[in-house]
């Protein structure tokens, strides 16, 4: 089974619980606190890959990391852990907050780019992907000076790479199946 596709079950699972508990917007906030923590340490994300650290080693640090999380926050981690699935965590907590602002009838757009957008960018990036997908729409800019220049739109489980790095790519492909 493919790593995302494991992430979507664990983050709909969740998601079922949290709507039971009536706590989603408290385990939507602990969500992104994961994402953030994650995507800002390097140690943690060797921490969270390594095969050399044990899982209760692993669950210990994670938890005393997100300590106050609420219960079913904690209980992902732990599960994910006992079932040697830490390494997706963060993906979890990305798909765990998509599929909540989908059932809240909004959608993030997700835009990389080289450089940071400015608010007229912004607004026509906001009118377009309010128009395909007819929901309430929040941009969330990511800069990534790798991708060189263009974007990557991520909507849900859409996305659509006009970087030039995937240009690149893809022209080196080409060139390279041609020989």
């Amino acid at each position: 089974m493919s790593e995302s596709r494991a992430a979507i079950r664990y983050a709909k699972a969740i998601l079922d619980l949290a709507v039971d508990k009536k706590a989603t917007d408290a385990v939507e906030k602990d969500m992104r606190s994961v994402l953030a923590t994650i995507s800002d340490s390097v140690e943690l994300r060797q921490l969270v890959d390594s095969p050399v650290i044990s899982g209760p080693m692993k669950k210990d640090i994670l938890l005393k990391i997100f300590k106050g999380s609420h219960a079913i926050s904690e209980g992902l981690i732990g599960m994910l852990v006992d079932n040697k699935r830490v390494s997706i965590l963060n993906e979890v907590a990305l798909k765990f907050i998509i599929l909540n602002e989908q059932q809240k009838g909004k959608d993030v757009a997700y835009v990389t780019t080289a450089i940071p957008m400015d608010a007229a960018m912004e607004k026509k990036i906001l009118k377009q992907v309010t128009t395909i997908t007819g929901n309430k729409v929040t941009v969330e800019n990511t800069v990534d000076e790798s991708i060189i220049g263009g974007f990557v739109l991520r909507v849900g489980d859409l996305q659509y790479d006009a970087s030039i790095s995937n240009k690149l790519n893809n022209l080196k492909r080409e060139f390279t199946n041609s020989l």
